[in-house]
């Protein structure tokens, strides 16, 4: 029920190595991938997402589905990317209902996970809005929320907290604690604030390998 990297390496270019030789094995809860930008964190999550192909090694993933297939990406992982990617046009609550419904999951399923999301983040009075009227924090905090309607076994967070106060940094951390805690959370972030949070921590100032 891990995933799993074996042996990892990937580059950008033929003189950028990124990850070297990577392994690891990520089990249910918070891990945390800390270290400056540019070190591979992101890299990482991209590649345990599927977005990017190793060049060597390989990705086992809980199911045992490949990490490049359409189930896996639909239903098995989360990602939640830097910066906001909710649709401007489409209200909170819409954007939630799209995730859900890209999950596949049924109304029974995802309309009671919407209220409990929406009411932990502190959004059942926004959930009408447009996503482009939102404030920095609120669309952040929606954002979490899309990528969590998925229910997905697999959450990935890139840089969740950046720019955010206090406040919304709590609300953030509370939320991941709460709804972590039966599946596999891993969060890249410089954000010293969400070291506490975390079973386990990956240190990417140093070399990453295995």
């Amino acid at each position: 029920m891990n995933l799993v990297c074996e042996d990892i390496c990937f580059r950008y270019t033929r003189r950028e190595q990124v990850l070297d030789h990577f392994s690891h094995e990520f089990r249910p809860g918070i891990t945390v991938l800390k270290g400056y930008s540019g070190s591979g964190k992101t890299t990482l999550l991209k590649l345990l997402a599927g977005y990017l192909r190793a060049d060597s090694g390989r990705i086992l993933t809980p199911s045992g589905v490949r990490v490049t297939s359409r189930l896996y990406h639909r239903r098995e992982v989360a990602y939640m990317f830097q910066g906001i990617n909710l649709l401007p046009l489409m209200s909170v609550e819409r954007n939630l209902r799209l995730a859900a419904e890209m999950a596949m999951l049924p109304g029974h399923r995802w309309k009671p996970r919407c209220e409990a999301l929406l009411a932990d983040l502190g959004l059942t009075e926004l959930r009408h809005r447009r996503a482009d009227k939102l404030s920095g924090g609120q669309a952040q905090r929606a954002a979490l929320a899309r990528t969590l309607m998925k229910d997905a076994r697999t959450v990935l967070l890139d840089e969740p907290t950046s720019g955010l106060d206090d406040t919304n940094t709590s609300i953030i951390k509370n939320l991941v604690l709460k709804d972590a805690a039966n599946r596999i959370c891993i969060i890249s972030t410089h954000d010293s604030r969400l070291l506490d949070i975390a079973d386990e921590i990956i240190d990417f100032d140093t070399p990453v390998s295995g």
